[in-house]
């Protein structure tokens, strides 16, 4: 019996790390795509781009090895949780990466061209960091399983959310060298990295769920 307990729990711990490789192919990912947008690098949007297949195909295998973990193993009370919360992490990770390669996107679009115009560069480039710094603090919760840390995600997101609304109020003045065109391609810029702190959030408050058994207020 400790044998075979044993060899779950080195089957669950095989989850944790999958999660956390998962989470620093997207931290990769939104690094990247975020230089790429600044500097107008269609090689490094390319690359983000297909990377994204890669990060899709990490996920798929991940839940098939989950599944299959709770088909075999039948396991109940914390382990169950842990298995259904890393099915849901992975979920917003996969989807975390999607959204770094709608950035990469953006940037082949308008290459040679860079999407960002001057006077929005700042406000992109501190986006860019949040999103890393967001990315790179998952990571580490999910490895350690620190709630404070976790809390502290969510205070991160209040940071992107302040870019955010610089972003959309840059672009309703209307500043030099935005168009139409800029103007959409800004907003949903803007809402990508918005969008990736929320799952980023998502992740960390599923982690605190794992550890407390209940979501932070």
């Amino acid at each position: 019996m400790a044998l075979i307990r044993s060899a779950f729990q080195d089957e669950l711990d095989g989850v944790s790390q999958s999660l956390v490789d998962l989470t620093n192919m997207v931290s990769e990912s939104i690094v990247k795509s975020s230089k790429a947008l600044l500097s107008a690098d269609l090689k490094l949007a390319e690359e983000v781009i297909a990377t994204d297949v890669k990060i899709d195909d990490y996920q798929h295998e991940l839940d098939a090895r989950i599944i299959d973990i709770i088909a075999r193993q039948q396991p109940v009370a914390s382990d169950l949780r842990a298995l259904i919360t890393a099915l849901r992490m992975s979920a917003d990770l996969e989807r975390m990466g999607d959204l770094a390669h709608h950035i990469a996107k953006v940037a082949r679009l308008r290459h040679p061209n860079s999407a960002i115009p001057a006077d929005l560069v700042l406000a992109f480039t501190e986006m860019g960091h949040v999103a890393e710094k967001l990315a790179t603090k998952v990571a580490t919760v999910i490895t350690t399983r620190d709630t404070d840390m976790a809390l502290q995600v969510e205070k991160d997101d209040d940071e992107m959310d302040e870019l955010h609304k610089k972003v959309i109020i840059g672009i309703t003045n209307g500043g030099a060298g935005i168009t139409i065109e800029s103007a959409i391609d800004l907003t949903l810029l803007g809402r990508y990295y918005e969008r990736f702190a929320d799952h980023a959030v998502a992740v960390a408050r599923r982690v605190y769920f794992l550890v407390k058994g209940e979501f932070p207020q």
